[in-house]
């Protein structure tokens, strides 16, 4: 009888150990942008890639309580947007939006497993608080973004990772401001670092031909950019798309504005313990 029970003690530790002491979930994991607009374009990329089946009402706003259909099980972890890059090798996969996979050394055209389409509605904005939308300066940011030597830096820059979008290319110059009164004029930008910040020093040498200066301050989160400009600490900022403007607003109660659309940059899904999509299925 000692012997029959020392065997089951020793299955049952045993057992136990493989099921609580490091033995892995054959789900695959994918790591999705916390943030509400962002984390929908993550789950409707799987859904396009055929991964995920969304409710019908699902829109910009999904989470993965928006889900319907996961039949391939996959297990979601959802995270600061900032952070994604570096959660990437602990995941098997994690979507990821293109302003941090470009700061984390990933090329969205090469090293993405997929990608979404160039989409109008997430095209990254010029924003201020509202009430400063007609401040001259600010137009004079807007035209220098809004020039044709701003699209071609964004088109050799980045390779078709961002996408400029403004039409009727200028040479960045409003042609209804008095650029003289604006000599000696300074305007604030808050902005993520790559590509707005790289962007932005672009449209800075536009401005400082005609005496104005522009201070890029840079932020790495998706946050603080509204907070100072709502203070009014910053003048501006350049990081987000309309939906995040949107949500952003009616959430902690701010008056930002967009004043013009720059470029668009799809998020695409990752490799971090996989380097094909072809796991999901298996």
């Amino acid at each position: 009888m000692k012997k029959l029970l020392s065997c089951l003690l020793v299955a049952i530790l045993t057992l136990a150990c493989l099921t609580g002491c490091g033995a892995k979930s054959d789900a695959i994991t994918v790591a999705v942008p916390n943030d509400t607009t962002n984390e929908a374009r993550a789950l409707l990329l799987l859904e396009e890639l055929g991964y995920i089946t969304l409710k019908e009402d699902a829109g910009i706003t999904a989470t993965i309580l928006d889900i319907a259909e996961n039949p391939y099980g996959i297990e979601f972890k959802e995270v600061e947007a900032a952070q994604l890059p570096n959660v990437l090798q602990d995941v098997d996969y994690a979507v990821i939006n293109c302003n941090y996979a470009i700061d984390a050394g990933l090329n969205p055209t090469k090293d993405a497993l997929g990608i979404e389409g160039a989409s109008s509605a997430y095209v990254n904005i010029l924003c201020v608080k509202e009430g400063n939308e007609e401040e001259p300066v600010v137009k004079a940011l807007a035209a220098a973004l809004s020039s044709k030597k701003v699209a071609d830096f964004i088109t050799s820059e980045y390779d078709g990772a961002v996408v400029a979008v403004a039409e009727n290319l200028t040479d960045g110059y409003d042609a209804s401001l008095d650029y003289a009164a604006l000599a000696g004029s300074k305007i604030s930008v808050a902005a993520s670092p790559t590509p707005h910040a790289e962007v932005l020093a672009v449209a800075k040498d536009i401005l400082a031909a005609k005496d104005i200066t522009l201070e890029i301050v840079e932020f790495t989160d998706y946050v603080q950019p509204n907070n100072v400009v709502e203070s009014g600490e910053i003048d501006a900022n350049y990081f987000q798309h309309v939906p995040y403007l949107d949500d952003f607003n009616a959430e902690n109660g701010t008056h930002i504005v967009s004043v013009a659309g720059i470029h668009v940059e799809p998020i695409g899904i990752y490799g971090g313990r996989q380097t094909s999509l072809d796991a999901i299925k298996q």
